[in-house]
């Protein structure tokens, strides 16, 4: 998946917002709360799909080729998946889809409301 294919898909989720941060990285947020990032972590490396699971995806997502526990993030349970992932663009999209679930069920009713989440 490509970072313009990433951004695109990010941008139909319910309540998204995107900015541009941490040397240029694409940052998606729901609440004010990151649940997807596309960056080069370290000069040279490709860019890098991060993105916020649950306990058992994350334990499953990193023993896989190509996706790793995510630089600083790790103990919050997100995983970085290289282009030399073993995983289809459908595979990706639902896990991002699923983090955005996860960062939005963590908001108050009153954010979730606030942003158009909940009636």
């Amino acid at each position: 998946m490509t970072r313009q294919e990433f951004d695109a898909f990010c941008a139909t989720l319910p309540g998204a917002e995107h900015v541009v941060q941490w040397r240029g990285s694409s940052v998606w947020k729901v609440g004010g709360k990151i649940f997807a990032i596309c960056s080069q972590w370290r000069a040279g490396e490709g860019e890098k799909i991060r993105f916020k699971c649950s306990d058992i995806a994350y334990r499953l997502l990193c023993e896989r080729p190509g996706v790793a526990p995510s630089p600083y993030l790790a103990r919050a349970k997100w995983v970085a998946v290289g282009a030399d992932a073993d995983m289809g663009e459908e595979d990706i999209r639902a896990y991002i889809r699923e983090a955005h679930k996860i960062v939005s069920a963590g908001l108050s009713r009153a954010r979730r409301r606030e942003i158009g989440l909940m009636p």
